[in-house]
């Protein structure tokens, strides 16, 4: 039906005929000339329809958006000061010599280039929101990425080996979706959450190297990174130490960013211990980029009046820890009273806080109902190991050493 793509033509292919196939993405009638930008999964096309071809120029005039449509017509420039440099076909459009209506539309519920659109409608037309152009580029980005981590580790001795779906169940943390089985009566299988127990069995097996892009599923209430069914690459290797696994991984995620966005990723990724991500950020997943960090006062306030930090900081596995919060000085008191409600539910008896308004002024550009506790010098030398600025609060944490676990 179609000689070529939408969004391939360009002034290669001056006076070729072609034939192309799409939807209606906007008509404009200007008085005697009718344009139809077409629209595939290609990219976009100017068609031009004039009177001296009436069959096809009263058919373009009943044609609205999302029409889809097939269009016979030669190649040619656009005229001088027409180009549309945004468009990898600006430079050329087709002269229609004929046209057909594949299907007619009714009237979108929405605008494809219309932002803001609520998720509901999205959803409900489904079938609309997926051709708007990043969906389109999300779905080929995603397709774009399996290949290449396919590509990487099958040149890496990789095989790909694809898992059963319907298993039983099997004792992990979360819970299983369960299938009934119209063989077995009143039996279950359940779709694995991951394929955990067939990995074993191939490594066992002598499965030197195994990988799969594998679907997995888990009855358990939606997380902020995680929904009831997901998609995750599992690899497993033999014979490898962490070092050498480390590497492997490293290097397949600098070759994904490269041929996918573009990017080119350090040779070497940066690394610390659990205690120290733990120690600076609090969680073994940091965001390095949240300028969020945590930082040992205890050594400054071991004398102060405030026992809740004195306390702490004078046993051997306490700790007072400071957190710079830039440009929180904006924050009212009522916000900062629901940080502390909101501490309070892990644990923690209270958030002490610094609002630095002039730091040039020292304890009188300060604002904190804790100042009273603390000498000057132990501001300053806070302030100085925080790098506080002008507009900036500072958090404190508190905290006695903590009991073994039975």
């Amino acid at each position: 039906m179609r000689s070529h793509y939408c969004g391939q033509l360009n002034l290669a292919h001056i006076d070729k005929e072609v034939e192309v196939c799409g939807w209606v993405h906007h008509q404009r009638d200007h008085g005697g000339v009718i344009f139809i930008d077409l629209r595939d999964c290609e990219g976009l096309v100017q068609i031009v329809f004039d009177p001296s071809t009436p069959a096809s120029f009263s058919v373009a005039e009943r044609v609205r958006s999302e029409y889809v449509l097939g269009v016979k017509g030669r190649v040619r420039p656009r005229p001088p000061g027409t180009e549309n440099p945004s468009l990898s076909t600006g430079a050329v459009e087709i002269l229609a010599q004929g046209i057909q209506i594949l299907n007619s539309a009714e009237t979108p519920p929405f605008q494809l280039e219309e932002e803001g659109v609520q998720e509901e409608s999205r959803l409900r037309f489904r079938y609309m929101d997926l051709r708007r152009p990043k969906m389109q580029r999300n779905i080929r980005l995603r397709a774009q990425v399996c290949r290449i981590l396919r590509c990487f580790l099958d040149e890496h001795a990789f095989l790909e080996i694809e898992t059963p779906m319907l298993t039983r169940a099997t004792p992990e943390g979360a819970r299983d979706y369960l299938v009934p089985s119209r063989t077995h009566p009143g039996k279950f299988f359940a779709l694995p959450q991951s394929p955990q127990l067939f990995k074993q069995l191939l490594m066992m097996s002598g499965m030197d190297r195994y990988y799969q892009i594998v679907r997995c599923f888990r009855d358990e209430d939606l997380r902020a990174d995680r929904q009831p069914e997901f998609t995750q690459v599992d690899i497993e290797t033999s014979f490898m130490d962490e070092t050498a696994i480390i590497a492997l991984m490293e290097e397949m995620i600098r070759n994904l960013f490269k041929d996918t966005l573009g990017v080119a990723l350090p040779a070497e990724f940066p690394r610390m211990s659990y205690h120290e991500a733990m120690r600076r950020f609090g969680t073994d997943r940091p965001d390095l980029r949240v300028p969020l960090e945590l930082v040992d006062v205890g050594d400054l306030v071991k004398s102060v009046e405030l026992k809740v930090f004195s306390a702490p900081a004078n046993r051997s596995s306490g700790r007072v820890a400071a957190l710079r919060a830039p440009h929180g000085g904006e924050l009212t008191r009522k916000t900062i009273d629901s940080y502390t409600d909101f501490v309070a539910i892990y644990g923690a008896k209270g958030l002490a806080y610094i609002k630095i308004n002039e730091r040039e002024r020292g304890r009188d550009g300060l604002q904190s109902p804790i100042l009273k506790f603390l000498p000057d010098e132990v501001i300053h030398g806070i302030l100085d190991r925080t790098r506080a600025e002008n507009g900036d609060l500072i958090f404190f944490g508190a905290a006695a050493p903590m009991k073994p676990r039975s």
